[in-house]
């Protein structure tokens, strides 16, 4: 029988642990050989020194339920381990036809304490790390494209946060990777439409150790029952991401967990004002704005517990 995935290779980074090893795992369910890439540093904060261990473990997870995979040990905020790792999924299977990117790092503090590598460093590893990969897996896709003179199969998955859309008060930096990570999705995706490649970025809410802080305190699993809070909830609709069946699925913001998926929109003008005149003055802005926020609370922005729909244990 025919899987969704059979005959596509796919890269997925950041695949040693949590919700990158699920995605991994996924996609070779669906027949996908995988490329696992992980840097393997122990600290969820970017420190220690790098370990091949955590993405061969999940290589060799995925050869031993008869699917293939290699394990890529490398910095894909690295430029040249970013061209290397496409160049291994070329190279050991011929083409690439899905990216996932997941890799990343925290170093939370609030605006006001944050030192410039702590900005900096989550930058890089989200950013700048979406880009290196995209950057020439998409350069990989035109040249096939232009090649055979159509259409290639090809399909970028981003990771992205609702720390972008609400709000997250001590990661300035990893909101704004992720809101620059919406960004380049979109952008990419207009990009590459014409080669047959679409481009779409999650929002996924899981347990991993990236968000053991987050998410303390909040409801466990009963006995038995599989935790809403599993990455294992993510990965099918990155599989549906990457498969020919979302062909039309292009330059979309996703929020997914716990067995639900919300397609979200692209923002709408909440409210809007008109000069009198050629321009604004001062006192006409303030006779027209200030009166739509006076009944308002002084910051609109939701509350973690509301955003995320979830209750405290």
């Amino acid at each position: 029988m025919s899987l969704p995935l059979d005959g596509l290779s796919a890269i997925v980074t950041g695949a040693g642990r949590g919700l990158g090893r699920a995605e991994a795992l996924e996609l070779a369910r669906l027949g996908a050989a995988v490329v696992v890439n992980d840097y393997g540093q122990p600290g969820r904060d970017g420190s220690g020194a790098a370990s091949a261990t955590p993405a061969e473990e999940v290589a060799e997870e995925i050869r031993a339920a008869g699917g293939r995979a290699v394990a890529h040990l490398g910095d894909v905020a690295d430029h040249e381990q970013a061209r290397a790792l496409v160049d291994l999924a070329v190279d050991t299977y011929g083409k690439l036809d899905v990216l996932v990117n997941n890799a990343g790092i925290l170093r939370d503090r609030m605006i006001f304490s944050m030192t410039e590598d702590e900005w900096d460093s989550v930058i890089r590893v989200h950013l700048k790390g979406h880009f290196n990969t995209t950057r020439f897996a998409a350069a990989h896709w035109r040249a096939r494209s232009k090649e055979s003179g159509g259409p290639v199969h090809g399909r970028i998955v981003n990771t992205s946060s609702e720390a972008f859309l609400a709000g997250s008060a001590g990661q300035p930096n990893y909101a704004a990777a992720k809101g620059g990570i919406v960004g380049l999705t979109t952008s990419t995706a207009l990009a590459l439409a014409r080669y047959g490649v679409t481009a779409n970025v999650i929002c996924p809410r899981a347990r991993t150790r990236m968000t053991e802080d987050v998410f303390a305190g909040f409801q466990e699993p009963e006995e038995g029952r599989l935790d809403a809070l599993a990455p294992e909830h993510v990965a099918p609709l990155v599989g549906y991401l990457a498969s020919p069946a979302a062909a039309k699925v292009n330059g979309q913001l996703l929020v997914v967990h716990g067995g639900m998926v919300a397609i979200v929109e692209r923002p709408r003008v909440a409210a809007k004002f008109d000069a009198a005149k050629e321009t604004f003055s001062y006192d006409e802005l303030d006779e027209l704005i200030s009166p739509y926020y006076a009944d308002r609370p002084p910051n609109e922005t939701f509350a973690a517990a509301e955003v995320l729909g979830l209750k405290r244990g």
